[in-house]
């Protein structure tokens, strides 16, 4: 069917309500509603359902048609579109759990979480283990203990300048081994 036969058509619905006007025009674009609807992923039911329901409303609306927004094929697949559109957004998408099903999250850290977690836990201790015993003491008590420098120097009785020094060559011999973790 040619544009021109289109927009006679859609003329005379709007003019006079003609149903011979109207039953070309459905016949015409219905098909082709339907199987547009279909290949959109929608079943052929419902295509058929919003084929005539987009005819429908060409029927109540056709003085709305404007020649100088495009052909009324586009202006009739427009409408389609648009009440597809609509039909989506009333359907109910959201679904709630059933009332015995907690909808707390869990607590639990995830599995590859632990395992990062474990892997940073054995470069650490690796790492720690290639101190000498006096620069792993001074790390121990610094960062697992939770001491400020004085009172690491407090209870080793050792000058505050030992402790840092021992904390400085500690931190040089472990930053290569942990640059690892980052």
């Amino acid at each position: 069917m040619s544009p021109e036969l289109e927009k006679e058509l859609l003329q005379k619905i709007a003019t006079h309500k003609d149903q011979q006007a109207f039953q070309t025009l459905f016949e015409n674009f219905a098909p082709r509603i339907k199987g547009y609807m279909m290949r959109s992923g929608t079943d052929a039911a419902l295509a058929d359902d919003l084929a005539q329901e987009a005819l429908s409303t060409v029927w109540r609306k056709a003085h709305m048609y404007s020649p100088d927004k495009g052909n009324p094929s586009t202006w009739i697949f427009t409408i389609v579109r648009n009440l597809r559109i609509d039909k989506f957004r009333r359907e109910r998408v959201w679904q709630p759990l059933p009332e015995d099903h907690a909808e707390i999250a869990s607590n639990e850290v995830a599995p590859d979480e632990l395992v990062s977690r474990q892997e940073r836990l054995n470069t650490l201790k690796a790492a720690l283990a290639v101190l000498p015993p006096e620069q792993h003491e001074v790390i121990t008590m610094s960062y697992l203990d939770g001491l400020a420098h004085s009172e690491i120097a407090d209870r080793l009785d050792l000058p505050i300048g030992t402790v840092k020094s021992r904390m400085r060559l500690a931190y040089n011999k472990l930053r290569p081994l942990v640059e690892k973790l980052r």
